[in-house]
Order: C-alpha cells, then structure tokens, then sequence
C-alpha cells in the first residue's frame, strides 16, 4: 500500500519510495550536473507506465530543489529507470522534462489506457501529447530554457548550468544584453573540452539583441570563477554581411545563396578583376535555365544593399547545367563601388594605405580559411594595436589559436604587403575571455638597434578596443554581524575621542592653555592682571621643572646618532635649489648598489657598511634643511637625489618614482643589468619612491620640486589604484602643502612665470589670497625663539611629542594587533618590520622580509579592503584626476616619456572590494592610455600566490623586485631607447 508524499526535507530516496511504493532498498539516486537519475529495482522489474504515473503525480506536487541540498544546482530534468534485482542493464529508461509535466502525465495516460503498448518515441512523434524540445524552448530566449538547452550536453560531463541576462547598455534605439552561464562542478573542467560545444549550442541558437555571453566555470562551493570563456554570439547572416561589404566572395555567395534557396536555384560566384560573375543553376536539373527577371529581381537588391568594395559591375548568368560553357542569358550590371570613390579601392588597397579596418578583414580572413567554423563558433577574432612601428596583433578564440598555424601566417602576410611605416609584428594567442596572452611570437622585417627578445606583455591594448569582463556579482547570504576586532577598535577609538576632548576642555577652562593658532588679543585689567602674575610665576616655574625632566629622558631615549667617519667636503653647485646642511656636502666616490648573484645581494666592491654611512649623511642632512616638505621621506630622497647630480654631474637616464610600493618594487641597479643584456649599456637610473605618495604628491615632485633640467626623458611611475583614490584624505599631500618648502616652490613657480616677481620674492606678496598679517602671532614666534636656547627640550621637542604620543596611545590600545592596522594596514606594520634599513645611493629600499600569512597575521590583524582607508569613498574623478592630467600635459610638453607600472599585488591583498576597485582603475588607466601618450603596463597578477616575493601584502622584497625589473626590462611596450 502506498504512503503519503514526504514532507520537506526528506531526502530523495525516501521520497521516491513513498510516492511509488518501491522499497528504499530498491531506489537508487544519482545527481550529475542539472540531471537526476532514479534507478527503480524489484523482484520483478517495476511496470514502466504505472511507476512514471506515481512518480509524475508526486512531481507535480513537490518542489524537487526542497529535497536537495540547498548549495547544490536546480534539477532540470529526471531520467526514471526500471530493471529486475540482480540485473545489470534497465529494461526500460524515461526522460521527463520537469516545465512539462502536465505533457508528460497525459503522455503516460494515454499508454496506460493503450494497454502499455506505446513505446516513448511513438507517443513523442504521433497521437499523444507533444513534448517540446528545449531547443525549441531555447530560441525564444529565454534563459531558463536556454539553460536546459545546454545542460543536455553538460551534464553528461557533471557540470550544472544556470543562466542569466545582465543588460549591457541601454538606449532610446536598442538595447544589448550579455548571456551569463553559470557552470559549477565539483572539479575545474578543461576549457577546451567544453568550449567549442557550448558555443555551437549557442549560435547554433541564433539569439537576438545579445553581443556576447560569458561562460564562468566554478568549483562546487567557490565564490570566484577558476576561468571565464567569452562566446560572440553575433548572428551568423550578420557575420556574412560584415565580410560580404568587403568584397569576400564565399560570405557574398553564401548570402546569395540563401535569398535563392526557396525557388531551386543554385548559385556560384567568381571574381575576375572588377568583376563579379554569378551562375544560376536550378537545383533539380529540370532542363532549363533559370528565369532572368527573377534572379536579378532576387539578386540585384542583396548586391545594392551589401555595397561590396572593391567591385564596381556585375555579370549574372542563366545556365541549364553547371557543365555548360555557353550560358542562356547574361545580365550586366553597375555595382555602388562604380559610383562612389570611397568603395572604388580594392581591400587590399586600402590596406597598404594604412586602413586598419581592412587589416582586421584581411587577418581575420587568412587565420579563418574555413567560414563555416568560423559562423559554427564565432572563429578566431583578431585584435590591433600599433605602437611607433610595432604592430601588436591579439588572437582570440574559444579555444586558444595554435601558435604554428597562426603566426606564421600573419607574418607572412604581412611581409607580402608591407603596410606603411610597420617595420616588425608581434602575435599574441589567447582563449577568449582571458586577459593573459598564452603565448607570443614575433619577427622584425628589417634590421633594428633594438633587439628586444619576445617578451609576454599583458596586452593592455586589447582591453582599449574591447571592454573586460564584468566581475561576477555574487548573491551573498544574509549572515549576521559578527563582533570583530575591528569593530571592537572603532569604539573604542571613538571613545578615546571623546575622553581626549574631555581633557581638553579642562585644560582650556584652566586658562592655562588655549587654542591653537589662536589669536592672543589683550584683555587686561587691574584684577586679572593679579591673578596673570601669580598664575603666571606658578606656571613658568612648572614649565623650568617639567622641561628640565623631558629634556633628561629624551637624552636617554634619543643619543646622538654616529657620525659617519673619512668624508671630506665637496662643493655643492651654485644653482641647486635646495640648500644642503654640512652633513650632506660630503664626497662620495662611488654610490653603493645592490646586485643579485645565485647567492644574496651583494657587491663586492662596495661594502655595506660604507653604503649605509652614505644614505645615513643624506638622511641626516635632509632632516636638517631649511627648506623642508614636511615629510621625511621626501627630505632624504630629494637630499639624496641632490647629491647624485652633484656627482654624476648629469641627470639619470631613467627615474622611478611613486609611493613606497615603488621605493621597495623597482631594483634599479637590477634593472641596469637586465637592460644591458638587452643592448642598453651604461644606463643610469634612479629610485625616487616616496612612502605615501599619490597623484598629487608625484605631480608635485616632477612639475615643482625638480627642475626641468633634472627631469630624465623617461620617467617610471610604479604604484597601484590606492594612490588615484580622491575620495581619501590626502595625509601626505596635506602636510607637504603645510610646509615651507612648498611655500618656496609655489614662489619659484609663480617668479618663473612672472620674471618681474622675482624681485620682491623675498617680501611677502601682497596678493588678494595673502591672509592678514597677525602681530601677535609674530611676537610668540620671537618669544619661542629666545626661550629656545634656554630650554633644553626645544630641539628635542619633536621626540618629546613622538614619546607623549606612544604613551598615550598605549594606554588606550587593548595591546593586540588589531589595534596597529585600523587605518592603514601597511605604514605601521612594516615600518616596524624594516628597523633601521636605508635606502641605497640609487634611492631603492631593499628588503629581505619575506611574507608568510600564518605568522604575519599573527602579529598585524587581517584588514579588509571594507575598513582600508586607502579605498575609503573610493573615487577616481577627483583632485587625484586633475594632478594626473596636469602631470600628463607636462612630460607631454617636456617630451618625457611616461609610464605607468601597476605594481603586483598578493591574492592575500586581493579580495572583494580591492578587486572591484581594480578592475575600475584598469579602466581609468586603458582610457588614459588612449587619449594620451601614456604607456600602461599591468602587473598587477604577476605573481599573486608567491608571497616569497613580498614582505607584506602589498609591498614587494627585493627579490621580488628583482622579477619585477626583469620582468619590465623586457618589455617592448617601454620606451627603452628614449633614454
């Protein structure tokens, strides 16, 4: 006797059993992709018709994606099969559609009525009920079907399908959408196992109002696709068209051949000169030649409209047979191309004019000999970029293009034709969809100085030409907030405010302290001048006493530093700009450098302890200027850059500059040696990275601290998105705009413009933005000037601040480490980690550190890019923006050459939101690249899981820098000889 259904979540064995009568012991269940396989077993084999008729009706009453496990996929369709215990084949199997179950009921009715005797096929062809194919389904576009569609042949491989649209660009006229499928499996499929066949299953379909769809494959239980696979789903007859307008007999005849399908007629075509001949045959060899006024009325319109170039007339010809050398009638006709001059040229014309629409056709059309590959899966598309007289070519395809059958084609090819001005090629192969070429090759057709081997760029031109991929948008579950340390910082930092505000209301009650920056207004009178006095005398004899304590520990905690030792005196050029201390106007003979052998960093003929006594005189006379930025980093390197003009006595050939990923990223003394290996000998580069510098602060180092006499004609600027971020404070820029040195530089630049200013540079300008002068605030100055030689703390008084500050800070932090990456994951962590390490005389910070997750977060906590403020209000329209495009006009006016390195980053660095941030800034960079003369290289995935090549997340040691410049050094996108 059968049991009632199931409740929810039961499992699926159970339920089969209950809705059929069978055993539990007798059901068998098996999931494979979208497909479920019930496997139904008796002492005698179960009647087909009657168990369909239970297992139907419980179908049509229970949700089967209740019953299974809420990660894994939708079920799309059941195959039911009977066999008798001990058998090892079913003697029967029943494919059931689950969007049709009320077809297929009525299909198993009418077999039960018939006395069991219809077999499947006869009731799907005649009588019974019609189940629709999901191809049929398919094609009208909707995305559930077409995913039933394609799970047909997927699930046979394990691999479950979901489908959805995203709209690409909307517009009053038409609107493009994009087709998502969705593959999970619980292992990575090989792509191109699966590649051609879902594309022909795709096409095959011919879709409407879709450019492209994306197929991402993904493991069972991930959240990031192990790879994407773009599939061009443009509809076939539009693919003939775009080839037909080009003149290409096959796509002219195929499209010919289709407007004359319908009467029996057979269509041939030739080219001879100018000429195209067209030969019409009926198909069922009646005898007699086709009728003339219905073949030109049918062919003449097609011909018109398609404009072909490089064919000016026509010659259609009746014939019998295709054996027939004499035709029963001729019709000549005038083709656009005899009218119009622009179509009058020949493709191959206009190719050798420099066309680079007809190049495309012309590659397309040598790599894609065989057009109905190319209309089954979309072919091998081909994509350009000339740079100076290089020509990068980018293939293409579902599958990867093979190397030997493509490349030496096109080289060929282009050897033949000699495009203007194009003296070398390099090919590119790719599956469509990657970003990475899999392989490159290339030749140069005349002799060049620069011999570059056949380096892997990332192919940045591509993304200008075509969009990248739209990041996979997850639907992420409700899950409730946990309390984590982060969280547990923010409150207390937010309390630590409010206790610090406390305190300071106090003291300014007090009467004692005030403001800063404020004003001192007089307001006295005989009372308060009594109370002034004694409050006065109590507080200067506590200011002598607490002075005399601080000025005792800051001896203690602070000893001088070591004097380097055997420097003698050097004179300094008479133009320099900035004003170096006694300690910088030493003479150094040779600048320490750091080399990489098979065994460490080393250099044999420059010890490390002389090196580090050189960098340390510069990072003592920077700290010593008068004209300091505010920012220490900045002084040491601009001292030290000084000085290695004074030296060389000429400026270097290249300059690297950018933030502290930069200063860490770039050897240039490796860079040096790679780059004389490939031909440039004796270049002199220097390493000008700046701890926290954006935008705004490299803009301001190129355009207004460096002269243009100090500026090289090549200039390397390393660094990644965080640093075009204008929705952040700009910390460092901020305190460089407070200093006297900026005050200078602004007045350098406006006498520069003004010749006549110079003159009164050193009064103050009386402009309408100079602010009043404030008297009471000169006479503090004053005051503080002559209190500095009587207190011994005033020189010390920075120190005396870095100490109050650790102090405080300590009795407000819970001591974790948590509380040391709130806001900046990367200054303090690793600032901690370098110690005392300097940079070397070519400005290159290297560090041995290697980053090891287990122990690195043991120490730092794991911040996500959610609470950085790196990527806070993350914005690349901004005043970040506006100091690029200034910087861009200048190097562009300068001739400077300038490129950008996106620098590497570590998986570990890369998650959710930094990557969608990233994949904004390629973008942002790719559109510069194309309005500008800037030249963009992406390493940013160069190495993400070798974390021996970083000492934190997202800074690189030195032997990841050494990659790096081997890896830039070989580029042929940069601009080596420009030096």
């Amino acid at each position: 006797m059968k049991k009632d259904l199931p409740t929810r979540q039961q499992s699926l064995a159970q339920w089969v059993s209950q809705a059929t009568g069978i055993n539990t012991f007798g059901v068998k269940i098996h999931l494979r992709g979208n497909d479920l396989h019930i496997l139904c077993e008796a002492q005698e084999c179960p009647q087909r018709w009657q168990t369909l008729s239970d297992l139907l009706k419980a179908l049509q009453q229970t949700d089967l994606d209740v019953l299974t496990n809420y990660e894994e996929p939708s079920i799309y369709q059941v195959f039911v099969y009977g066999r008798k215990k001990g058998e090892a084949r079913p003697q029967w199997c029943h494919r059931v559609h689950l969007n049709q179950l009320d077809k297929h009921l009525q299909q198993v009715e009418q077999a039960l009525l018939s006395g069991e005797q219809k077999s499947e096929d006869s009731l799907n062809g005649k009588g019974g009920a019609l189940i629709l194919s999901n191809e049929s389904l398919a094609k009208k576009g909707d995305p559930e079907a077409i995913a039933r569609y394609l799970s047909e042949t997927l699930s046979t491989l394990g691999v479950a399908v979901k489908v959805k649209i995203k709209n690409q660009s909307s517009s009053q006229e038409e609107q493009k959408k994009r087709l998502w499928v969705f593959c999970q499996s619980a292992y990575t499929p090989d792509p191109s196992l699966i590649a051609e066949p879902v594309a022909q299953k795709l096409r095959y379909l011919e879709l409407t109002g879709y450019d492209d769809a994306v197929l991402a494959s993904m493991v069972e239980g991930e959240t990031t696709p192990d790879w994407l696979l773009r599939i061009d789903l443009t509809p076939p007859q539009v693919m003939l068209k775009e080839w037909a307008r080009w003149g290409d007999i096959q796509a002219i005849a195929r499209l010919l051949s289709t407007t004359l399908a319908d009467v029996q007629i057979h269509l041939t075509a030739t080219l001879k000169e100018s000429t195209l001949h067209l030969f019409c045959t009926p198909k069922a060899g009646s005898g007699e030649a086709p009728n003339q006024s219905l073949c030109v009325e049918r062919i003449l319109p097609q011909l018109e409209a398609i404009a072909p170039q490089g064919i000016l007339a026509t010659a259609i010809y009746g014939q019998k047979t295709t054996q027939d050398k004499q035709p029963v009638w001729v019709d000549w006709r005038s083709l656009p191309a005899h009218e119009h001059p622009s179509l009058a040229p020949t493709v191959l014309e206009l190719c050798k004019q420099g066309d680079e629409s007809a190049l495309i056709f012309l590659l397309e059309r040598v790599i894609n000999p065989n057009i109905d590959i190319r209309l089954t899966t979309g072919g091998t598309r081909v994509l350009l970029l000339r740079r100076s007289d290089i020509l990068h070519i980018m293939c293409d395809a579902p599958v990867c293009p093979s190397r030997k059958r493509v490349a030496p084609a096109i080289i060929k090819f282009l050897r033949q034709i000699k495009v203007p001005g194009i003296v070398g090629v390099r090919v590119y192969g790719r599956r469509a969809g990657n970003k990475e070429p899999f392989w490159q090759t290339g030749a140069d057709f005349i002799k060049r100085q620069r011999l570059v081997p056949e380096a892997s760029p990332e192919f940045a031109a591509t993304a200008a030409y075509i969009g990248e991929l739209l990041p996979l948008k997850q639907e992420e579950p409700i899950i409730r907030p946990e309390v984590t340390p982060v969280m547990v910082q923010r409150i207390v930092t937010e309390t630590a405010k409010d206790w610090l505000s406390d305190v300071r209301n106090f003291f300014l009650r007090t009467q004692l302290f005030a403001e800063n920056d404020q004003p001192l207004e007089p307001a006295f009178d005989a009372q308060s001048g009594v109370v002034a006095f004694v409050w006065g005398t109590l507080g200067l004899l506590l200011a002598l006493q607490t002075d005399w304590i601080l000025g005792q520990i800051t001896a203690i905690n602070n000893p001088p530093p070591p004097i380097a030792r055997q420097t003698q005196p050097v004179k300094p050029e008479n133009n320099s700009s900035v004003l170096l201390s006694s300690a910088a106007k030493e003479k150094f003979t040779q600048g320490g450098s750091y080399v990489f052998n098979a065994s460490s960093f080393t250099r044999s003929d420059v010890s490390p302890a002389r090196n580090q006594a050189v960098t340390t005189a510069m990072r003592l006379a920077a700290r010593n200027q008068q004209s300091t930025f505010n920012a220490r980093q900045l002084d040491e390197q601009l001292a030290l850059y000084k000085q290695r003009l004074i030296q060389t006595g000429k400026t270097p050939d290249v300059l690297i500059i950018g933030s502290s990923r930069a200063l860490r990223g770039i050897d240039p003394n490796a860079l040096k040696t790679a780059l004389k290996t490939q031909g440039f000998a004796n270049v002199d580069i220097f390493n000008f990275g700046i701890n926290g510098a954006t935008a705004q602060v490299v803009d301001f180092l190129v355009r207004r601290i460096l002269e243009p006499s100090e500026l090289p004609k090549l200039i390397i600027w390393a660094d990644g998105a965080r640093a075009f971020n204008s929705g952040r404070e700009d910390m460092t820029f901020k305190a460089i705009a407070a200093s006297p040195g900026y005050q200078q530089a602004l007045k350098r630049a406006i006498s520069d413009k003004n010749p006549s200013a110079s003159e009164n540079t050193s009064s103050t300008p009386q402009t309408p933005n100079t602010p009043p002068i404030n008297y009471y605030q000169v006479l503090d100055e004053n005051l503080n000037q002559i209190l500095s030689t009587l207190s011994p703390t005033y020189q010390q008084r920075q120190q005396v601040k870095n100490l109050l500050n650790h102090q405080l800070k300590s009795l407000v932090s819970f001591n974790s480490p948590s509380h040391k990456a709130i806001t900046k994951i990367d200054a303090p962590a690793t600032e901690q980690d370098i110690g005392d390490a300097t940079v070397d005389f070519d400005g290159f910070l290297p560090l041995s550190i290697r980053f090891n997750p287990q122990t690195y977060y043991q120490k730092y906590a794991k911040v996500t890019g959610s609470y950085d403020n790196d990527y806070k209000s993350f914005q690349l329209n901004g005043i970040q923006d506006s100091a690029t495009q200034a910087l861009l006009q200048y190097t562009q006016s300068q001739n400077i050459s300038l490129v950008f390195i996106n620098m590497p980053l570590t998986d570990d660095y890369m998650d959710t939101i930094r990557s969608k941030h990233e994949q904004d800034f390629q973008k942002y960079m790719l559109a510069l690249g194309s309005k500008s003369r800037l030249i963009y290289r992406d390493l940013n995935q160069l190495f993400p899981d070798k974390n021996e090549y970083f000492s934190d997340p997202s800074h690189l040691n030195r032997y990841g820098a050494y990659e790096v410049s081997q890896k830039i050094a070989k580029d042929p996108m940069i601009p080596w000889s420009n030096k």
